[in-house]
């Protein structure tokens, strides 16, 4: 997490405490090795004698090489440890920074080992590894190594929504938000995974350098199971900054709810798993308070909700002026302040005329049953003017083609 009154991050780890790769005589011998350089001794001699003569016991030791110097300092996060044996092959690896040790994965042919995750920032290492050569020998080597400090500026958190647990809408969208604005995106994108069960196409698309979203070609299949990974940790993120940490979330998509709006005719139709269950009579906004069409998706939620014209620019000497501190059943669709909510002073207008300031209003009955059924990620269909929803202005993810919306992916 970001703390401001530090210069250095400390971050959480959920990495694995132990990795052995070999028999535990072999992890005990290397606990006591403390050398930084590596050890060749024969195979089979004891302690203290004489190694044998035969030029096959140590001609040739197998060499062990790290891809990181003996204390070496300011290493980059982003480096992923790996250990070679050449003429020979490696019988144990461990990479450890105190009691915290890096996981990591064994070549086929037994010769190379490699980290399954970056580092930490302004942390000591420490690895060891133990390889038996060709003809017979062994050889055993430490190497320690601190990494280079990161001050909160140069590491980027990202924040993922849906929450995990959450069960949401059709519409929803995976949204992948940064505090520190990422430019490699294409590094990024590449440790951004989303998976579906069933499975479903989908892509990533970029709005900012602070924002990513991820949504299926089409709406989400009801009851689909989505579990988003961001494995972006110490991932360079460009300009000297980098991931901050992984987020895991796991999701789950409900029924189907689509709410479709005719500005028009002033009803909006329910459709509960594609099927019409209710019709009910809406006002939406009058001139010059144009409700935009195209298609929305639930925000946010609120049992009661100020609403001030202000925060649309109507100021106070303005005669469109309002200042409602208790707007019941409020449902945000747009950032810009477009809302579906209980309007019990237009219901006479309702069903038959536009005099709201762009929000859908219903009676206060209506707008309860709507918001015991809504969630998160519900779709709302609007059509019947001109003005436009902006993808930007809210999740308008589904305003655009998924061929479109696939060009907005780094990769």
């Amino acid at each position: 997490m970001r703390n401001n009154d530090r210069a250095v991050a400390v971050r959480r780890s959920g990495k694995p405490v132990a990795l052995v790769l070999a028999a535990a005589t072999t992890a005990a011998l290397l606990t006591g090795c403390d050398a930084d350089d590596a050890v060749p001794s024969a195979g089979g001699a004891e302690t203290g004698s004489t190694p044998s003569s035969s030029p096959s016991a140590v001609k040739d030791p197998v060499a062990v090489t790290v891809n990181v110097t003996k204390g070496e300092r300011d290493v980059p996060v982003s480096r992923r440890v790996q250990v070679r044996a050449d003429a020979g092959r490696l019988d144990h690896v461990a990479v450890t920074a105190g009691e915290v040790a890096l996981s990591g994965a064994l070549s086929p042919d037994g010769t190379t080992w490699t980290a399954d995750d970056l580092l930490e920032p302004d942390t000591l290492y420490t690895v060891r590894a133990t390889a038996a050569g060709e003809q017979g020998g062994t050889t055993q080597r430490q190497v320690r190594f601190r990494t280079q400090s990161l001050s909160l500026d140069q590491q980027t958190y990202p924040s993922v929504a849906p929450l995990d647990g959450e069960t949401v809408g059709v519409g929803m969208p995976v949204v992948v938000t940064f505090d520190v604005p990422v430019t490699n995106k294409k590094a990024f994108e590449r440790h951004m995974k989303v998976a579906t069960q069933p499975a479903q196409q989908g892509s990533w698309h970029w709005l900012s350098d602070h924002e990513a979203h991820w949504r299926p070609a089409t709406y989400w299949q009801a009851g689909t199971d989505v579990t988003v990974e961001v494995g972006v940790n110490s991932v360079p993120a460009g300009n000297g900054v980098f991931g901050q940490e992984d987020r895991t979330v796991h999701f789950h998509v409900g029924d189907t709810h689509v709410y479709r709006v005719n500005t028009q005719t002033d009803q909006m139709k329910v459709f509960v798993n594609k099927k019409l269950v209710r019709t009910l009579p809406v006002t939406t906004g009058k001139a010059g308070f144009t409700t935009r069409s195209g298609t929305k998706v639930i925000i946010e939620k609120s049992a009661s909700k100020r609403m001030r014209s202000e925060t649309i620019g109507i100021g106070k000497n303005n005669p469109e002026y309002y200042d409602l501190d208790d707007v019941q059943w409020a449902m945000r669709l747009t950032y810009s302040g477009e809302f579906i909510h209980a309007a019990p002073w237009s219901v006479g207008s309702q069903g038959r005329a536009n005099v709201s300031h762009g929000c859908t209003g219903l009676s206060t009955a209506n707008a309860k049953w709507l918001y015991d059924l809504s969630r998160r990620g519900d779709v709302v269909e609007y059509t019947g003017t001109s003005r436009p929803m902006e993808f930007g202005n809210g999740y308008g993810d589904w305003n655009e083609s998924f061929g479109d919306y696939q060009e907005g992916s780094a990769l």
